[in-house]
């Protein structure tokens, strides 16, 4: 039957068979029986697929089932695993590697005390003349064994205090490897595949932390490597793992000794760029970027050195600059990035006097950087970049970004002159009239300055007015260009609101670019930003920015999410105007929106006039989210002096809301049915409700008759959070909270009687409902001793909810419970339903974290036990010991000293949530028999 499940596994074309087979012989590989069955695979008359399940049988036993074997059967293991090697050596290759990782496994297992000189004995018994084995494959399966050996060890299921005694260990071992490793390198008629092995083999050593002065020559070697093409990507894996160890930057002396050879690549480097061949620049590459990012520290240390370090910055300099277009004819420069942040963090942390120096030596090449930088970000031609695909120009904007951000980064060490000469250098190129500039490079050096602006306060910059006042004379001739031009306006937004008089400069610009489709991302967001930063000084552009909004809204000109931001734009900007200038303006924005929804409220339903009403429902919403005169959201001093007279009379949203609430409601009674558009009904109000607050207060009798007829016809999960949305804002407003608290219990009862007619299929609004009665319990508690409430209905709909499938649902539960067990105290109702029901509920958390909740919830039913532990501690006492005591609760694998253990901790804990949550994430893992498992390690 093994070999019928070996041949189902490999040949069956019925994937269930596969599964069926594999499940079984995995249990079939760790069986005692595996020992004896996985020499009979390994007979050199089976096929390799067998064989190979042989070998991994004996890997898997000796890995993971070490102290199964008695300890006088490892010499015979030893020396049939031997036997085997030798005996695949010129046999198949995944069954050697198999073999050779049980051997490794073996060695690790046993050395030191059980075989002390283990690798000297594997390089010994392979030497040893074997007249049935040929040299080169003996060699070969010596390579693999030595390969494998390190690889294992990083792997291995060591316990913590043998890693570090084996560690050790292998590395004085490597007295025996290295010498050997040199000699293969080094002799003249070694053949390339073993050359290669022997690189591979190195690089899997140096991983073991062995000082880098015993790899010096191995280095060496690998170096004189890199010039024969076969070796030259592994030559490149060796020399890069050989120098980033972390262990290595204690080597001074003998990372000294690695810059000249790094810097004699720069031969080979030129060539390959010449002639294209990116592996081969992008190899040498990664191995200067290796020694400069990883030991930049070390080597400024080395003061007297600081020229050889200069010239090894120059070189990696080149590779940031390397010719071509990223990612289409190089994909190297990207790699030096990081290179620079390190150098210039470490330049930086000197004490004064050395960093002084270094400055002085290395601020002109990061200006040298700045420009190899901006010249690398430069677009290719238009008619090149119309060949690229989307996925390079996709890599090519992520690339920018990233130089973007290294500018930014660079500020810090060259400041405010990078500003000037960014200025000076744009300046010229715009002034020039003798040699026109491309668009490319006008727009690289916009967007240095851009990157700078977007995150470094630029208000002292004395080149900023020089800027604005360039930005005009810039001849705008393609998109990208353009795009860059209106992110430079907008990173200057906050700049503008301090010199309001240079708003005019660039507003014009950017209207203009409203009306191009291409610009839509650019110019709205730009318009946003201004009319956000400069609100106060926007009144007498007001006219004029609310008219070309309007031409570019009825346009259609942008695509949805456009459209929303320009009405939050104009959110802001209206928010600074005079009442009747607010409503003038509204009326005008607003009433060929309402025409048109008024049109469509009359049509019958049908998908495309849904989208149009949810289209409009969404401006709606988004110009009331940051219209706001009251100006709740100037947290800045500065605009304490602009502030306008405090407006009398009705806020303008709420005038606007009032003549349209009508309207709402028609398209309401058509649209009840449909979640997205009664979702959009209520984001208008929400949205309003949270940036006018109190000003809102006109609007909540209505509003609440609606919402309740609404709820009662269909419930849907909106209505509820726009419910507890009121709740939260107007639940210490005794005058306006008499319809909120009505509506608060129709809400109510209305999701009990769904609740009765099974909610399993409204997850949502449970959800919505939970969150809401957490609310309550936090803001108005007093809801609760409403006569017509019925608390104990409510909290059986909580431990019901407990147990939904999904997640949010069960944590919205969670949360209510967290708030309703401190109230049993002061809310008498509260504090008589959970003495006479608590039992239910810990029944039910209980059974959650047994196994039936998923655990990522434990720290939310650890909140309810903590809160039962601290309210409700008498009976909790009682209720504990009756629900541990039903058999196989909350599950059948743990045992009564567990659950007592468990109860015991529970209720001694009245005061750290944080241990309680500890113990719950104890017990779950025992009741799911994943404790001690690796599952548990990301727990």
């Amino acid at each position: 039957s093994l070999f019928q499940a070996l041949h189902q596994l490999y040949y069956d074309p019925n994937i269930e068979n596969k599964n069926l087979a594999q499940k079984w012989l995995m249990q079939a590989q760790v069986s005692p029986q595996a020992w004896h069955f996985s020499w009979l695979l390994l007979n050199m008359d089976k096929v390799p697929e067998i064989q190979y399940f042989g070998a991994s049988a004996l890997h898997i036993k000796i890995s993971r089932y070490w102290n199964d074997i008695p300890a006088d059967q490892y010499e015979s293991l030893k020396s049939q695993l031997f036997t085997h090697i030798t005996r695949f050596a010129s046999g198949s290759k995944i069954v050697l590697t198999r073999l050779c990782v049980a051997l490794a496994s073996l060695a690790l297992s046993m050395m030191p005390e059980a075989w002390p000189c283990a690798v000297a004995d594997m390089v010994r018994m392979f030497q040893a003349e074997d007249s049935n084995v040929d040299g080169r494959a003996r060699c070969l399966a010596l390579l693999e064994l030595l390969t494998v050996l390190p690889e294992e060890f990083q792997t291995s299921r060591l316990p913590q205090y043998r890693k570090g005694q084996v560690r050790s260990v292998l590395a004085q071992e490597c007295g025996s490897v290295f010498p050997l490793l040199e000699q293969l390198l080094q002799q003249q008629d070694s053949p390339g595949f073993i050359k290669q092995k022997v690189l591979k083999c190195f690089s899997s050593w140096v991983q073991l932390e062995i000082p880098l002065m015993d790899c010096e020559n191995l280095i060496q070697a690998a170096f004189t490597s890199l010039q024969d093409p076969e070796l030259f990507d592994t030559a490149v894996e060796a020399v890069v793992n050989a120098i980033s160890q972390p262990d290595a930057q204690r080597y001074v002396n003998t990372l000294l000794k690695l810059i000249p050879p790094v810097l004699g690549l720069q031969e080979q480097l030129r060539q390959a760029v010449q002639s294209g061949d990116m592996e081969t620049s992008h190899g040498i590459c990664r191995i200067a970027v290796a020694l400069g990012e990883n030991h930049s520290r070390a080597l400024l240390d080395q003061v007297e050195h600081w020229q050889s370090f200069l010239a090894l910055v120059n070189m990696i300099m080149f590779c940031t600059g390397i010719p071509g277009h990223y990612p289409v004819n190089e994909t190297t420069s990207s790699l030096t990035l990081t290179f620079w942040y390190t150098l210039q963090d470490d330049i930086l942390s000197f004490e004064p006097d050395k960093q002084a120096v270094y400055q002085q030596v290395y601020r002109p090449v990061y200006f040298q950087l700045v420009d190899v930088l901006l010249h690398k970000a430069q677009f290719p031609s238009d008619e090149e970049y119309g060949f690229w695909s989307s996925d390079e120009k996709e890599q090519f904007r992520i690339y920018r970004v990233d130089i973007s951000d290294t500018l930014m980064y660079v500020y810090e060490m060259l400041g405010a002159e990078l500003l000037s000469s960014l200025y000076d250098k744009l300046g010229r190129l715009l002034t020039n009239t003798e040699q026109p500039s491309t668009w490319q490079h006008t727009e690289a050096l916009l967007y240095g300055f851009q990157s700078i602006a977007e995150t470094i306060d630029v208000n002292y910059s004395d080149v900023v007015p020089g800027l604005i006042g360039l930005i005009p004379r810039i001849s705008i001739s393609n998109v990208q260009l353009a795009d860059t031009v209106m992110f430079t306006i907008g990173a200057l937004s906050e700049w503008l609101a301090d010199h309001p008089v240079m708003i005019n400069n660039v507003l014009p610009l950017v209207l203009q670019a409203l009306g191009n489709p291409e610009l839509s991302i650019s110019s709205v967001s730009t318009l946003k930003k201004i009319c956000r930063e400069c609100k106060y000084d926007l009144p007498p552009y007001a006219a004029n920015i609310v008219a070309v909004s309007q031409e570019v809204l009825m346009k259609q000109i942008h695509k949805t999410s456009q459209c929303m931001w320009l009405m939050q734009a104009l959110g802001f900007l209206l928010s600074a105007l005079q009442v009747e200038e607010i409503l003038k303006n509204l009326h005008s924005l607003i009433t060929p929106y309402i025409q048109q929804l008024e049109k469509l409220a009359d049509e019958t339903p049908n998908p495309s006039n849904k989208l149009a009403i949810i289209h409009i429902l969404g401006l709606l919403s988004n110009l009331f989210t940051t219209l706001d005169i009251s100006h709740h959201d100037d947290d800045h001093e500065s605009t304490e002096v602009k502030k306008l007279p405090v407006q009398q009379g009705p806020n303008p949203v709420v005038v606007v809301l009032q003549q349209v609430f009508q309207l709402i409601q028609k398209v309401l009674s058509k649209w009840l049915n449909d979640a997205q558009v009664v979702e959009s009904v209520c984001a208008i109000f929400e949205k309003s409700v949270k940036t006018l607050l109190d000003d809102f207060a006109p609007m909540v009798p209505q509003l609440c008759e609606m919402l309740g007829q609404m709820y009662s016809t269909i419930p849907q999960a909106s209505a509820i959070d726009l419910t507890r949305q009121l709740v939260h804002i107007f639940a210490h407003e005794p005058a306006h909270f008499p319809p909120i608290k009505a509506l608060f219990l129709l809400v109510t009862s209305v999701t009990l009687t769904l609740f009765q007619q099974g909610p399993r299929d409204h997850p949502d609004i449970v959800d919505s409902f939970m969150q809401l009665l957490a609310q309550a319990l936090k803001r108005k508690p007093d809801l609760f001793l409403c006569s017509n409430l019925d608390v104990k209905a409510v909290f059986q709909c909580g431990v019901l909810s407990l147990k939904f499938p999904e997640a949010p649902t069960v944590k919205a539960s969670c949360g209510f419970f967290t708030e309703l067990l401190p109230r049993c105290g002061e809310i008498a109702p509260v504090g008589q339903v959970v003495h006479e029901n608590g039992k239910v509920l810990l029944q039910a958390v209980l059974e959650g974290v047994g196994g039936q909740a998923s655990r990522s919830l434990m720290d939310h039913f650890a909140e309810i036990l903590f809160a039962l532990n601290k309210h409700c501690f008498s009976y909790l006492s009682v209720w504990i010991k009756e629900v541990m005591q039903q058999d196989g609760f909350p599950s059948a694998r743990i045992s009564p000293e567990q659950k007592e253990t468990f109860s015991q901790q529970i209720l001694r804990e009245r005061v750290n949530k944080r241990r309680v949550k500890e113990m719950v994430k104890e017990f779950t893992l025992l009741c799911r028999g994943l404790h001690g498992t690796e599952y548990t390690a990301d727990y």
